[in-house]
Order: structure tokens, then C-alpha cells, then sequence
């Protein structure tokens, strides 16, 4: 889209040309994962808590970069014997890689409005591999429960677990697995700062609370 700027858009835009540090919100970084099991079903599986920092810059997003780290341990399918079996050595191998982590080298613009193409390089099982995320911008604003700047973000991506040492029972367990990965994102400093009164306030009513 051609945008024709008057020379005090122009002085703006160049202003803000400058990427924002977030923070990564864990309770609301998550995904979702899904897989075909032998021809009958489509199940799931869910990971949570991701911790990491993005670089936004909302006038030129191709500038941003992000870096998450996923903590495999978080891994449920909703099935006991099933989350064991995908955190033993025969799977994931959780407690000799307890994480998995994205790194961003390359953001280019998508399709439509609001849609991105993240290049980065996804480290999973020991293996290290370029992925590309198709990402939607959900909302630039502010939370109106906290009153801090945030933005929320899906994305899309088709990976081979295969390609990361995880293709036990190909093919008849499907090599390819859809995810489903969700963002929320804060602005740093006000969401430290944000976070360090409600540990004051914590500790304030806990002192109160031994008094009586």
C-alpha cells in the first residue's frame, strides 16, 4: 500500500522509527500442537509459560525481533500416561533438554494487513533448525486491567518433528505437526516497574496479616 507522507507525517514516522522493548507475559504465551494418530484422530498438546523479550517497532514491524524460551516441563496433553511417554528419551527427553527456545533473524511483511512472516532458527531435542512463523497482529493498546501498553500476536507454522530427532512411529504417527502459538506481550519498563508494586503490595499485606 502507498502512503503519501506530508512533511510533518514524515518527521513523525521518522520518530517513531524505534523499536520498543516487551516483555513476554508467560500466562499468556502458550501453544497449541496436533498431530495424526495412525489415519483416526487429530489429538493435541499444550505448552505454557514462555518467557522472552520482543523488540516492536510498530511504524516498520519488519524491524522487530523476538526470542522466547519454552519450558518443555509444561507440556499436557490432558492424558497422564501420554505426557509421560512425550517427556522420556523416546520423545522430547525433558531432563536432558528441558526447553526449547525461537530466535528471530529475519521479519518480513505477510499477505495481508497486520500479517508477518518471522524467519528464525528453533532449537528443540538438541537440534537446531530455521522455521518460519506466518503471524497475525492481534492488538496494539493498552490492558485494561493493568493500564500497561501491550500487544498480543498469533502465529502458524508446519514443523517435521522428525527433523529434530522426535520421528518415532513415522508414519504411522504423522511427521508433520501444526502449531499454534500465542503472544502477549508488555511494555518492559512499565511492566517491571508494574510488577514490583504488587510484590510490595504482597509483602505489605502478608506483614499485616502476621500482626494480628
Amino acid at each position: 500500500m502507498a502512503v503519501s507522507l506530508s512533511p510533518p507525517s514524515l518527521a513523525l514516522a521518522s520518530a517513531s522509527l524505534c523499536a520498543t522493548t516487551y516483555t513476554l507475559e508467560p500466562d499468556y504465551t502458550q501453544g497449541v500442537f496436533r498431530w495424526n494418530h495412525l489415519g483416526f484422530s487429530s489429538p493435541a498438546a499444550q505448552f505454557s509459560q514462555g518467557t522472552g523479550t520482543l523488540e516492536f517497532e510498530q511504524a516498520d514491524p519488519t524491524r522487530s525481533s523476538v526470542s522466547v524460551t519454552i519450558p518443555l516441563s509444561t507440556l499436557n496433553t490432558g492424558v497422564p500416561d501420554l505426557d509421560e511417554d512425550f517427556r522420556s528419551s523416546d520423545f522430547f527427553d525433558t531432563a536432558r533438554f528441558p526447553s526449547a527456545t525461537f530466535k528471530s533473524s529475519r521479519v518480513e511483511k505477510g499477505a495481508m494487513k497486520d500479517q508477518l512472516r518471522i524467519t528464525g532458527n528453533l532449537s528443540l531435542h538438541g537440534v537446531t533448525k530455521p522455521v518460519t512463523l506466518d503471524v497475525t497482529l492481534i492488538k496494539i493498546g493498552t490492558n485494561p486491567r493493568s493500564s500497561l501498553p501491550t500487544v498480543g500476536f498469533d502465529a502458524m507454522t508446519t514443523l517435521k518433528r522428525s527433523d529434530f530427532g522426535l520421528g518415532k512411529y513415522v508414519p504411522q504417527v504423522s511427521d508433520e505437526v501444526q502449531m499454534h502459538i500465542i503472544v502477549q506481550a508488555v511494555e518492559a519498563k512499565p511492566y517491571a516497574d508494574y510488577l514490583k508494586a504488587q510484590k510490595a503490595a504482597e509483602a505489605a499485606k502478608a506483614k499485616d496479616a502476621a500482626k494480628k
